[in-house]
């Protein structure tokens, strides 16, 4: 995601103008969901997807024609059968599809996008456009505007502070104007405890499905960005113990406990356990997650607290290999990410 916001940037960088197609709203089996954006050039070439096929062809051309009006558009697409004026996809299902004209105008908005991310720092942009063809644009995190293409009034900022939401794009409609909600950087914070074979691969292919991702060991021969290039902040304490500290998990955090033992397990599930963190998952049988609960019932946990742990961790697919269960893992993470949008 954050790639996504860097390559916008840098087209407007270079001066190049593009359609962003942004999928606020599907129903039936179309075949991406809301949230799914792509970028066409004027050439017709694109970045990312909204999902293939005929629809996307149409998309793409229908993109080309607002590089001579300069327009945003809300387009519907039926992907049902041609009779009732659908396209023919066999998928079925219809999608509706914003699509935005952005050029030079919008680079300080995408400047102070892409440093939302390099913080880590939850927030959305808010685009007004209006029917007589202005826009406002603007950057709404914790409660304030921090960036604005505009001036905005208190009574503004104030009307769509309660709908921001957790992930999907939100397009409201007004009398005057469209507004679009694009959530940046809320796509929660991955913390791996451990930095083994299984955290190395599962930190590189959290970072491909948007996760910011924290490795967590005292062994900095392990915990290393040798080990870990892409992993966007690594963190060495002296033991596990009060690792959690300093830690700014949140109800927006996921937790994996992956150490190279059942104490340093029990240690960091002990921690866990009193966060507000909105998964946790450890590793190993269910012979080991019994000992563990065992000792850390003797200190006052509950079965309700157990039940918050998902373990064995991972959705069942016979992996093996540390490259198999981190797939079984991460699979496990979008799916509990997803059920959580519903």
């Amino acid at each position: 995601m954050k790639e996504f916001y860097e390559e916008r940037l840098e087209l407007l960088k270079n001066n190049e103008s593009f359609i962003l197609a942004s999928i606020f709203d599907s129903q039936g089996s179309a075949p991406r969901t809301t949230g799914a954006r792509m970028i066409i050039k004027k050439d017709g070439s694109i970045l990312g997807t909204v999902g293939g096929g005929k629809v996307e062809a149409l998309v793409i051309q229908h993109g080309i024609e607002l590089f001579n009006t300069k327009e945003t558009v809300l387009k519907e697409y039926k992907l049902q059968e041609t009779e009732n004026k659908g396209i023919g996809m066999a998928c079925g299902g219809d999608v509706r599809i914003l699509m935005e004209y952005v050029d030079a105008q919008k680079l300080q908005l995408y400047e102070k996008v892409v440093n939302c991310f390099k913080n880590g720092e939850k927030a959305f942009i808010i685009r007004k456009f209006f029917n007589d063809g202005n826009n406002i644009n603007y950057i709404y995190k914790d409660g304030q505007v921090i960036f604005s293409s505009e001036h905005i009034e208190e009574d503004e900022i104030k009307k769509y502070s309660e709908e921001v939401r957790y992930r999907d794009l939100l397009l409201i409609k007004e009398n005057d104007s469209v507004v679009l909600i694009e959530p940046i950087c809320n796509l929660g914070r991955l913390y791996i405890f451990g930095a083994g074979h299984v955290s190395q691969k599962l930190a590189e292919l959290a970072k491909k499905i948007d996760f910011l991702v924290t490795v967590v060991d005292y062994r900095a021969e392990f915990a290393n960005t040798e080990r870990f290039p892409s992993t966007d902040d690594i963190i060495v304490p002296n033991s596990f113990e009060g690792c959690f500290d300093k830690l700014p998990i949140d109800k927006d955090s996921y937790i994996v406990i992956v150490t190279s033992g059942h104490l340093f397990d029990l240690t960091c599930l002990k921690q866990a356990l009193r966060t507000e963190a909105y998964y946790i998952g450890m590793i190993g049988s269910r012979r080991k997650r019994n000992i563990v609960y065992e000792v850390l019932k003797e200190e006052g946990f509950t079965v309700e607290d157990f039940n918050k742990v998902h373990n064995p961790i991972g959705l069942e697919i016979g992996a093996e290999t540390p490259e198999e269960i981190s797939v079984s893992i991460a699979a496990e993470l979008i799916k509990v990410r997803r059920e959580r949008m519903l």
